[in-house]
């Protein structure tokens, strides 16, 4: 009974996540029902293109086994930050019993080995991509909360463990995968447009003054329409040397096969352009380990040495007889 209740809870929630992430019906009901199994780990290199499974990380570092205050079937979409010295990373949990996702917590000293705190974050509705940053000696976070159609800004009252609610930046409309950013001495948000036909790959694009906006759609929104490839975003917005790089998710023909870079050569309040960076993919499925089937999601870092280091995902297939074990 207890394992048939399991079962039932894993297809719950990957249901409600896959509907959230924008799948194909024909992509995730397969003959024989699969899911994705997503774990996390690190990755470093010399470059934020360059990046390969960092030396010391036992990877995967985090698993749904790690999560020790709720059942979890996966966890994904890692985003970290340092403060004072140590590192803390925040990512989605998915909670196979509601079927949502909640937002967790690690902390790690050396960026190879991390511990798993808690749940730090959670709401009557699916929350993942926790994008946090620091403004003005405040630390903030814009998780995806699609089914709340808003997106939601909160601040950490008293960091890294407890947050509250600020404000909706945007509202009604399914926004996933929310990436806020600053440039030019203005906010920017790129995020994703879940609608039918599902992987549509639709990139809008808003623009603030304030943090807290109000905020413009670009007259150019949406940035793109209709490619699947390179839409949705993959992880956290990079600033670096003047440059503007975003990540994004090739989601065709299945979800989360690849990570893809673009360098926004354009960016103001009437234009937007951008190129592909070479190499791209910057990450993809290996055929074993962490990254077994594929990638979706980074998040990079330039450490004092010069070298970079960043937070990944990666997933497997898992059959219907590995769920019962």
């Amino acid at each position: 009974m207890k394992a048939n209740l399991f079962r039932r809870a894993i297809r719950k929630s990957v249901r409600l996540v896959n509907k959230g992430l924008g799948r194909a019906p024909a992509e995730i009901q397969p003959t024989k029902p699969r899911i994705q199994i997503w774990s996390i780990g690190m990755y470093s290199g010399e470059s934020p293109l360059l990046l390969s499974p960092a030396p010391g990380a036992p990877n995967p570092v985090l698993t749904g086994d790690s999560v020790s205050d709720v059942q979890a079937s996966y966890v994904a979409d890692p985003f970290m930050i340092k403060v004072n010295g140590g590192w803390q990373m925040f990512f989605e949990v998915l909670n196979s019993q509601s079927g949502r996702g909640e937002i967790g917590l690690a902390t790690s000293n050396d960026l190879a080995h991390w511990k798993y705190e808690k749940i730090v974050l959670r709401e009557p509705f699916h929350l993942s991509f926790p994008y946090v940053f620091e403004w003005n000696n405040d630390y903030y976070m814009v998780p995806e909360s699609f089914q709340a159609r808003a997106v939601r800004l909160y601040r950490a009252v008293e960091y890294p463990l407890t947050w509250t609610f600020v404000d909706n930046l945007l509202v009604g409309d399914h926004f996933e995968d929310n990436c806020v950013f600053r440039f030019n001495d203005r906010w920017w948000i790129l995020n994703d447009l879940s609608r039918a036909p599902y992987y549509a790959g639709t990139l809008r694009l808003f623009h603030s003054e304030n943090l807290t906006g109000p905020w413009i759609e670009h007259p150019q929104s949406p940035v793109i329409n209709g490619d699947p490839h390179r839409a949705r975003p993959g992880g956290r917005v990079l600033v670096w040397n003047e440059k503007v790089i975003r990540y994004t998710q090739d989601c065709s023909p299945v979800y989360g096969l690849r990570v893809r870079a673009f360098e926004i050569t354009e960016l103001t309040t009437t234009s937007f352009q951008e190129r592909e960076l070479v190499p791209s993919p910057v990450l993809q499925g290996s055929g074993n380990g962490l990254n077994e089937s594929g990638m979706h999601h980074v998040d990079p870092h330039l450490r004092d040495d010069g070298q970079w280091v960043a937070c990944v995902d990666g997933w497997h297939w898992q059959s219907p007889q590995q769920q019962q074990n």
